[in-house]
């Protein structure tokens, strides 16, 4: 059967001496794997498709398993962000963040344009760290995580201040934020950037100024949200933390 799609490559790896093989993020079909044949020669025409990031149109056919490209072009290269190390390093990160939490064939169209819209954002110049927290939180919804941020999870209380509890997915007020040690406390700043992005769409983001000290906080808090609802090791995230420490 043949295929057209508009896709982002989200996974990009040599096979062969010639030819590559991408994992898109399509707008209609899920995740679908594509054989993109001499894409390796510097000269290849269809070389500038299997680029990491890439959003274009690929047409392909499959009958089972694996596509093989027939044609393709490129709406936006997104060229920026495989030239800037640390936006590159963002980008990966999302992309691999997109790649292991969504199933194959799985409806994607919401997903693929938050990716789409993230994607935008860091090649925009858009605070990197945040337009990463916003979409994670965005990741976090939409496989069914998305925190408790409007009451305490364990009793219902709807006033402040409060801790947030990651392995329990949500805010614990002043009286039962004993029952999880590991929950911390939420400033003021932090939580208000929680519950707006938890409703909040990528392709809303403008320009958002946020405090050093802000940032930082709201880093842990989506990092141990991340870990305790999705427990993924992404090599992605890895690099991020070893550029972090070069800052």
């Amino acid at each position: 059967m043949l295929y057209r799609v508009e896709g982002i490559v989200i996974r990009s790896m040599d096979y062969g001496e010639s030819n590559k093989i991408v994992t898109l993020l399509t707008k209609t079909n899920g995740k679908a794997g594509v054989l993109i044949r001499g894409a390796k020669k510097v000269k290849s025409r269809h070389s500038s498709l299997a680029q990491p990031f890439t959003y274009g149109e690929y047409q392909y056919f499959r009958s089972s398993g694996l596509g093989t490209l027939n044609h393709g072009e490129i709406i936006e290269s997104h060229h920026d962000l495989r030239m800037h190390l640390d936006l590159s390093a963002y980008a990966s990160y999302a992309a691999e963040l997109t790649d292991r939490t969504l199933q194959e064939e799985e409806p994607s169209g919401f997903y693929f344009e938050q990716l789409k819209a993230c994607l935008s954002a860091l090649g925009e110049g858009k605070d990197p760290q945040i337009v990463t927290n916003l979409y994670e939180m965005r990741v976090l919804d939409l496989a069914g995580y998305a925190p408790e941020l409007e009451e305490c999870v364990s009793c219902g209380n709807r006033v402040g201040p409060f801790k947030l509890s990651a392995h329990a997915g949500g805010i614990l007020c002043t009286r039962c934020g004993s029952r999880d040690p590991s929950a911390s406390q939420l400033t003021e700043g932090a939580y208000k950037l929680l519950r707006l992005f938890k409703g909040m769409d990528m392709r809303r983001l403008g320009s958002i100024a946020v405090k050093p000290e802000t940032k930082a906080e709201l880093k842990l808090h989506m990092r141990a949200l991340m870990d305790a609802q999705l427990g993924l090791h992404l090599k992605s995230r890895n690099f991020l933390d070893q550029l972090d420490k070069l800052v």
